[in-house]
């Protein structure tokens, strides 16, 4: 898109978390990838085509939502162990900073908040695109990673293997596809 396109995207959007995936990857037994996602969850940009570092974001992140496909697991992660979803029910993300880095890629740092604990998180986002659906919705897509220590956040709860390692890695890779719709 060129400069003038993206002028045009300047607004307030809510993210359409129907259309939306938060998600993350942990290594499982030193072997295996589980992936997982949170399938409750809202959130805000302020998009600024002409000054993309007045770009914003907001996003919460209801803990009870997760979802790896295994009943068990996930009451784990809701767990004392885990996420402690009773006393902790939200993760929360809000953006500190904004950044063009050319083409269509940009980073977005702010501060992530999980069991009571803010840490900054850097996220690297590829701008997908803006369309105009069926509905008379504006719309703007974005596909965003990060990586983060688990540990780092109070998330320690582990089993040794017999053969050496751990049951669950401390690295947790996020990914992120984002649809938003600019508000009326």
């Amino acid at each position: 898109m060129t400069n003038t396109d993206l002028t045009a995207l300047t607004g307030d959007y809510t993210i359409d978390a129907a259309h939306s995936t938060i998600g993350f990857t942990v290594r499982h037994a030193m072997v295996t990838n589980v992936k997982g996602k949170f399938g409750d969850f809202s959130g805000s940009l302020h998009l600024d085509g002409g000054d993309p570092t007045a770009s914003t974001a907001s996003i919460d992140v209801k803990m009870d939502s997760i979802d790896t496909g295994s009943e068990d697991r996930d009451g784990h992660l809701k767990s004392a162990d885990f996420f402690k979803t009773d006393e902790f029910p939200t993760m929360t993300f809000r953006s500190t900073k904004a950044e063009a880095l050319g083409d269509e890629d940009y980073r977005i740092t702010g501060d992530l908040t999980i069991l009571g604990t803010t840490k900054p998180l850097t996220i690297d986002l590829e701008f997908n695109g803006a369309a105009k659906d069926p509905f008379g919705n504006e719309r703007v897509g974005f596909e965003g990673k990060a990586e983060i220590k688990r540990s780092e956040w109070g998330l320690t709860w582990n089993a040794a293997l017999e053969t050496g390692g751990v049951l669950v890695s401390d690295k947790i890779k996020l990914h992120f596809d984002i649809s938003a719709i600019r508000n009326a």
